[in-house]
Formats: structure tokens, C-alpha cells, sequence
């Protein structure tokens, strides 16, 4: 493309001697089409001023000012410089009819930021001209749900796959098994933490062992002493009460150090395990810290699936649902995009953005999804319809982006634009053209340096 442009450029200063520059938006020729001496006998201002100024015409739908139909003396001059809509008897570049986006109005103002007014045509002086400087054109097309629901996205752990481990029982920590970084199985040790708790807790199951023992065998002998008439069944029933409650001890004590992953044998330490699979992202203990249950140690991670959070403005609310598909471009991983379904929608508005968090799951078996990362979501909308141009059609020209609409095979039209989502090579225009339209694809910018030359002043054209 670099190799294109330069070749463009090239062509500019034949171009400048080719092209010729119209402005549609009525101003700069409506204040020629009027006699300067009859403005100032009448005191008003500029036609284009008047306009702006003006109300609209309630039975056509356009300024009052520039009513062809109401002033049917303003047609010849409309006429004259190409701008008219034969099918509608109307200034082309304000028939609400064909452009029912400009609403009946001028094109914009250039001066208020610099860039070509909306309508502003390029007339080629001959018809081979277009074909000499290698202008290209393709088909806006319609699509439904094409462009979406445009959102901001943000990248963050699956909830349901994030585990944060403290210690299960006071103690100072020992060994350390791994750092933050670490992939790690599911029951993978962490670290040996030394309690002075657990040792306690082993000694009292030690003692509620042996007690159980004892229980049991005196329980036996009762139960013997009972078949031969040696013993009184108040007797039996002692003994029985005596074994429940070393059973019930015995249990008690084995479920306390279970909980902290300790073993009924071995001294006071005892070995922090992890309950999941995944990459340790948080490492807080340190060998010789003494830690208590409060804390979190460890955080450990699954990262073989992520949730992109999306910000869903409260005006798009009612067109957003649960399994709507989302596409999803984020930041740093250009050209590719993810696709997912929507499972979850916040039930409350942030009060400050005005949004509610809509949540889709993506599958990340490569890794290359990272927490926090930032992007582009478009949620489809199945019954919008939307209109889709070639990426190559549209030019930024200062902070105004364009698109070039062929009018006939030696004429275009700048048209003001607003960007949608992307599809591909695809991009959603909202507003300024409509389907079936062609626009100028290869060699749009040469058709913006010349509306930019025009429009401002310059003699000179420059590339943002």
C-alpha cells in the first residue's frame, strides 16, 4: 500500500490541473446566486446565513430559504451549477428525499473544523480522467446485524476459575514449593506451613485414638460379660456410651486437620495444596513469615478460558440479551477476532457511566488472553439493518471522516460519515450513505487532498 500511496501522490499535481472543485453546501454559490447590490438594499444576509438561520419548510421538509418549490426563482440557479434532483425538484444536496441524513439542511460549516463540507463535489474535466488516476469504486451494501451494537470490552479471569488460598491454621511458613509464574496440577503443593495449632490438634487425635482403642475393647468385654450373666446391661450400655463419644472425638479431630491438609501423623506442619489447575498469579508468603488465616498467600488461576466484560450503554439495553453472539477485536491481538454468546447482563446501571456489564466466556487455549486487556465488542442485532463499506473508502480529513460517493462516471460526492463496527474489510457507515451506493475505494485520498485544497484554502494538499 506504501507503494500506492507514493504513486498517488505523484498524480496529485496532474490532478490539480484536472480536477475541479464544486461546493455543495450552498453557502460560498448561494451568495452569488444573488446580486450583492440587492443584499445590501435589503439589509439581509448571505443566502447560506439565512439558511442556517432559517426554520424549516413544513410542506417540503427544507430550509425555508433555499425552497425551490416555494421559490421557484431559485431553481436556475441550483440548476445551473449541476446541483438538482430532477425526480424531486430539489436541490440535490439538500432533497430529504435522496438524503434524508442531511435533514432537509446545507452541508456543514468547513470552517468550524477544517474539513470539507458535507456534498462537496469533485468534477473530472474529462471522463477518462477517473480511469487515468486509477480511482476504484464498490457497492455499499446492506446487511442485517452486519454492524452490531458498538461497545468498549475488557478482559478478566473467569470467575469460576480463580482460587485464593490462605493459610488453613496460624502458623510460619517453611518451605515454599513455587513463585508466581508457576503452572501447577490440581492438589500441586504451594507450601509447608509449621502451626502450632496443628500439633495440638495431632496430639489430641493421638490421645482420641488410643482413648477410642480402649473404648472399643472395653466395650467387647461388657458385651461378653453380659452373654454369660456376669454383667448388667446398665453395664453394656456405659460402655456403648463411652465408645460413641471416642468415635465422635476421634472424628472430629481427623475433619480439623483434614481442613488444613494435615495428616494425622508428623510433627506441627502441615502442606498447602491447591484446589485447581492453572498459573499461580499471586505470591504473598515468604519462608519465616508468620501468617495467620486472615490473609491471602497464594492466588492460582486457570487461564484456559476468560470472560471479556462489556460496558453496554443504557440506550442500547433493550436490544441486548442473554445468547446474543458478540464479536470481540481486543487490543494487541490485530486482525483477530473472537466470538462468544452473552450469559450474563447486569441487572443494575452504573450510576457515573451510565452502562450495565454484560459478560461473554471465551475459550483461551493459547494464553494469549490477558486480565485487563482492553477492546472492541459489537453485540449483533439480528434485525438492525446496517450499511457496510470497504475500509479503503473511508478518509479522515482533520477530525471528519469521508466517504466519496459516485454520482456520475465523472463526478463524486463528499459525504460526512460516522463509523460503526468493523466486519473484515468491511465497515459500518451510520449514517451519510446509503445501499447500492458506490464510493470510491482505491484513490479516495487523491479525491480528499482536492476537497481539503478546496475547502480550506490551501495550495498545497497533506496527509493526516
Amino acid at each position: 500500500m506504501a507503494g500506492r500511496t507514493h504513486a498517488h501522490a505523484a498524480l496529485i499535481p496532474i490532478l490539480a490541473a484536472l480536477l475541479s472543485c464544486e461546493a455543495a453546501c450552498g453557502r460560498r454559490e448561494a451568495d452569488n446566486a444573488a446580486p450583492a447590490e440587492e443584499q445590501a438594499k435589503a439589509g439581509a444576509k448571505p443566502a447560506a446565513g439565512r439558511a442556517a438561520e432559517g426554520a424549516l419548510c413544513k410542506e417540503h421538509g427544507v430550509l425555508a430559504a433555499l425552497c425551490t418549490k416555494c421559490n421557484p426563482k431559485l431553481a436556475p440557479v441550483f440548476q445551473a451549477k449541476g446541483d438538482w434532483c430532477e425526480e424531486h425538484e430539489l436541490p440535490e444536496s439538500i432533497c430529504p428525499i435522496c438524503h434524508p441524513e442531511r435533514g432537509g439542511k446545507p452541508a456543514a460549516d468547513v470552517a468550524s473544523d477544517g474539513a470539507p463540507a458535507d456534498g462537496t463535489k469533485i468534477r473530472f474535466k474529462t471522463k477518462d480522467t477517473a480511469r487515468l488516476a486509477g480511482i476504484l469504486t464498490a457497492k455499499a451494501v446492506e446487511r442485517q446485524g452486519g454492524g452490531g451494537i458498538p461497545v468498549t470490552a475488557r478482559i478478566v479471569y473467569d470467575a469460576l476459575k480463580v482460587a485464593e488460598l490462605n493459610a488453613r491454621a496460624p502458623g510460619v511458613v517453611q518451605k515454599l514449593f513455587v513463585d508466581v509464574g508457576s503452572e501447577v496440577k490440581q492438589g500441586a503443593p504451594l507450601a509447608v506451613i509449621d502451626s502450632a495449632d496443628v500439633g495440638a490438634d495431632r496430639s489430641r487425635l493421638a490421645g482420641a485414638v488410643a482413648r477410642l482403642k480402649v473404648a472399643e475393647e472395653n466395650m467387647q468385654r461388657e458385651e461378653q460379660l453380659e452373654k454369660e450373666g456376669l454383667a448388667a446391661r446398665k453395664s453394656v450400655l456405659a460402655a456403648q456410651q463411652e465408645l460413641d463419644a471416642a468415635r465422635a472425638e476421634r472424628a472430629s479431630l481427623a475433619a480439623s486437620l483434614a481442613v488444613v491438609g494435615a495428616s494425622a501423623g508428623g510433627t506441627g506442619g502441615y502442606t498447602l495444596t491447591t484446589p485447581l489447575a492453572g498459573v499461580v498469579t499471586q505470591r504473598k508468603a515468604t519462608v519465616g513469615r508468620l501468617v495467620g488465616v486472615e490473609e491471602t498467600l497464594f492466588e492460582v488461576v486457570d487461564v484456559s478460558s476468560m470472560w471479556a466484560e462489556l460496558d453496554v450503554p443504557e440506550t442500547d439495553l433493550p436490544a441486548v440479551s442473554l445468547k446474543q453472539p458478540v464479536v470481540i477485536e481486543v487490543d494487541g491481538l490485530e486482525g483477530r477476532e473472537l466470538k462468544g454468546e452473552i450469559t450474563y447482563v447486569a441487572p443494575a446501571i452504573d450510576p457515573a457511566t451510565r452502562t450495565a456489564k454484560a459478560r461473554v466466556p471465551l475459550a483461551n487455549p493459547g494464553g494469549a488472553l490477558r486480565a485487563n486487556m482492553f477492546g472492541r465488542a459489537r453485540i449483533l442485532a439480528p434485525a438492525r439493518a446496517a450499511v457496510m463499506v470497504p475500509r479503503a473508502a473511508v478518509q479522515r480529513a482533520r477530525t471528519v471522516k469521508l466517504v466519496f460517493v459516485r454520482l456520475a462516471e465523472d463526478q463524486f460526492e463528499a459525504r460526512r460519515v460516522e463509523i460503526g463496527a468493523t466486519e473484515g474489510d468491511l465497515v459500518e457507515v451510520t449514517k451519510g450513505v446509503r445501499p447500492g451506493e458506490e464510493v470510491a475505494t482505491e484513490g479516495s485520498f487523491l479525491l480528499k487532498t482536492e476537497t481539503l485544497k478546496e475547502s480550506i484554502g490551501a495550495g498545497c494538499c497533506g496527509e493526516d
